[in-house]
């Protein structure tokens, strides 16, 4: 549990696997915000306003890197981070770092995904580039969540590519009966192969969802199919056969 002044609330996490097909390993865990007794996320992000916006922002960072290292995460390890409440990329990652040194948590290991949420003016994908530029420059992975809903971050993408594209799930979702879905990702995977980034196939319920996915050769997932978030614990993921 976790109480910040700043936000005078308490949460925690639940960690979901992003796994990889070909080693058949985790690569990554997801670090999903949760209630102290694991209520859904709206139950706490709901609380979040622009008075306490930074505090919870660099909070989670310290409590995901906290509990990742409580309990023996050696694989990458995701954290969503606000935009809003980052004013300077460099001034910011401060706490991240100082909380990775004091729970001995590899800062190579940390992916920073921001989530696509928001439409975006000039102003704000300046702002956006220059976090990622800079996480990238510090030595951090990062990636853009729900790529593919509501609005596109094809800017951000020609400005600065991410390491990481997470394909939203409206677009995974019956993926394998739907043309169009095929082709808008078949573009994207393009788009990605040649900007030298990987593509996470997030949402994944079904095999059939897996299987067309993966002939297109993707090979990193997250959804059900392999594993549900566990409330603070690292689930073991299956593999499809």
């Amino acid at each position: 549990m976790c109480l910040w002044s700043g936000t005078g609330f308490s949460f925690s996490f639940a960690f979901q696997p992003i796994v990889d097909v070909i080693n058949k390993s985790v690569f990554a865990y997801e670090a999903l915000v949760r209630g102290t007794e694991g209520e859904g996320a709206m139950s706490v992000l709901s609380k979040v306003n622009e008075q306490n916006r930074y505090a919870f922002d660099q909070v989670c960072r310290v409590k995901a890197v906290k509990l990742a290292a409580r309990l023996g995460m050696d694989t990458m390890l995701s954290i969503n981070f606000m935009p809003n409440a980052v004013y300077r990329a460099e001034y910011c990652i401060r706490t991240t770092l100082a909380a990775a040194k004091t729970y001995d948590f590899d800062t190579r290991k940390i992916i920073f995904e921001l989530t696509e949420d928001e439409a975006l003016n000039s102003t704000s994908v300046e702002h956006l580039v220059s976090i990622i530029e800079a996480y990238q420059e510090m030595g951090f992975s990062t990636a853009i969540d729900d790529f593919g809903a509501g609005f596109s971050r094809y800017n951000i993408m020609m400005a600065s590519p991410p390491n990481l594209l997470k394909l939203d799930m409206a677009l995974v979702r019956n993926i394998h009966t739907e043309p169009n879905k095929q082709a808008v990702v078949a573009g994207i995977i393009t788009m990605m192969t040649q900007l030298g980034g990987q593509i996470i196939a997030e949402g994944v319920e079904t095999k059939e969802e897996y299987f067309w996915l993966r002939s297109q050769g993707i090979s990193l997932y997250q959804g059900y199919l392999f594993a549900k978030p566990g409330f603070e614990c690292l689930p073991e993921p299956d593999f499809p056969t």
